[in-house]
Order: structure tokens, then C-alpha cells, then sequence
């Protein structure tokens, strides 16, 4: 069965930094693309950064959020700084993984961690 356990989120104030971090355990064979979604109240989740073949950001986080991955621990980073009140939300890991070698692939969330930036 694999989870995907995140840490990190929490209250910072504005124009300060959070580093989230997303590890996928349990049966994987290959984990392909590794990622963080946000959704605010009241509004649509929405993808941040990915990292697979490429790296992509949202354009509202480019030049202030780093997503990084450590492949040997299948865990994925994002650095968060100069955060703003508009990043205020609830973030998700996002993984697409093949469990075993047979088996097919599949998209996996984590259970999402809180980021409030707020004076």
C-alpha cells in the first residue's frame, strides 16, 4: 500500500520561509512524478510545483518556491520563501507511481498540511 506522509507546514509571517516535505512509502517499484497542489478556501486546488522529466511552477510561486527530490528516499521538497498571504491554503503532496513491476500506474495523494502566512 503506498502513503505519501507530509510535514512541515505551519503559521509563518509574511515574508518568511517554510520548507515542505512529502515521502512516499510502502510497495514501490518507480515513482515517476512527484508534486505539490494547494487549494485556498472557497477556491479549485491548484498545482504549484511538479517535478518528473521537467520541473514546473505556477507562475505565482515562480522565483519564490523551490521544488526539489531526493529519488534515494523517494521524497520531494518545497522550499517556500518571501511567502505572501496569498499562499494561504492547504497544501498536497501528488505522486504518479507503479507499486510493482506488473502492476499499472497510479496517481496518489497525501492527507494535505496547513501553510497560513499571517502578521
Amino acid at each position: 500500500q503506498v502513503q505519501l506522509v507530509e510535514s512541515g507546514g505551519g503559521l509563518v509571517q509574511p515574508g518568511g520561509s517554510l520548507r515542505l516535505a512529502c515521502a512516499a512509502t510502502g510497495s514501490i517499484f518507480t515513482v515517476y512524478t512527484m508534486g505539490w497542489y494547494r487549494q485556498a478556501p472557497g477556491k479549485q486546488r491548484e498545482l504549484v510545483a511538479e517535478v518528473g522529466n521537467v520541473i514546473n511552477y505556477a507562475n505565482s510561486v515562480k522565483g519564490r518556491f523551490t521544488i526539489s527530490r531526493d529519488n534515494a528516499k523517494n521524497t520531494v521538497y518545497l522550499q517556500m520563501n518571501t511567502l505572501i498571504p496569498e499562499d494561504t491554503a492547504v497544501y498536497y503532496c501528488n505522486a504518479v507511481i507503479r507499486p510493482r513491476l506488473m502492476s499499472a500506474t497510479s496517481e496518489y495523494w497525501g492527507q494535505g498540511t496547513q501553510v497560513t502566512v499571517s502578521s
